[in-house]
């Protein structure tokens, strides 16, 4: 590890992949050495045959971490990528250090999951927003992205039925965490993201103003600024 520029974690949400961080990751690529991973079924990777979970990716971040030397690293999560790192602080604590979540979805329920799952549905996609289905077909070529929809609301769904990290179990994850909303996100709630805040021992909250959910309309420069005070300044 370069030890002027400490490492830097990063990690995509549902649907995503680690491309998505390409502005984010010019920006910010002269204070941190940065990495970046796909999840199982995300960005080309084989679609594995278990369901996905919340549980199997923390595995897998726990997996890579170890792989990569990197057991301690410091974290960026964007949506399910902040719900992942969480759940591995929690379990195993030694594997990670401070973490940053962004639009991070933590109150889930049965009206909750089905509302989201019944977003995620391949042939209304196609026919209503073609671009945003090319996209996904893009972004997990050669994996079928159907597949990727599908898996993926099946696990939201899961989520309704039984919550792998509740707010309440946010009292056991000590390190560092800033937690942050956009006050325009139609996915996550700034009520639930302040749940969360008020259950971390060591948390921190930031709301960023005119901010939807998808990371493309956030603003990358806004967010480099928040990530080096927290990791830099702090």
């Amino acid at each position: 590890m370069n030890s002027q520029r400490p490492p830097l974690l990063l990690l995509h949400g549902a649907l995503g992949a680690r491309d998505q961080f390409g502005e984010l990751l010019g920006l910010l690529e002269d204070r941190f050495v940065l990495h970046t991973l796909n999840f199982a079924g995300h960005g080309g990777e084989p679609i594995p045959e278990e369901p996905f979970s919340i549980a199997g990716f923390s595995g897998q971040l726990r997996d890579w971490l170890e792989s990569s030397g990197l057991v301690g690293v410091d974290i960026f999560g964007y949506s399910m990528g902040g719900y992942v790192a969480l759940h591995l602080a929690r379990i195993s604590p030694e594997y990670v250090g401070r973490i940053f979540t962004l639009a991070t979805k933590f109150a889930w329920d049965a009206s909750s999951s089905e509302r989201e799952a019944a977003m995620l549905d391949p042939a209304t996609i196609e026919t209503k927003v073609p671009r945003y289905a090319e996209g996904l077909r893009a972004r997990h070529a050669p994996s079928d992205w159907k597949m990727v929809l599908e898996k993926t609301a099946e696990m939201m769904l899961a989520l309704g039925r039984r919550q792998e990290l509740t707010i309440d179990e946010l009292a056991d994850v000590t390190t560092e965490v800033m937690v942050g909303i956009g006050d325009h996100d139609k996915m996550v709630t700034i009520e639930e993201t302040v749940a969360a805040y008020r259950r971390l021992p060591n948390g921190r909250l930031i709301v960023l103003p005119g901010t939807p959910h998808p990371l493309e309309k956030v603003s990358a420069k806004r967010l480099a600024r928040e990530i080096d005070d927290f990791f830099l300044r702090s």
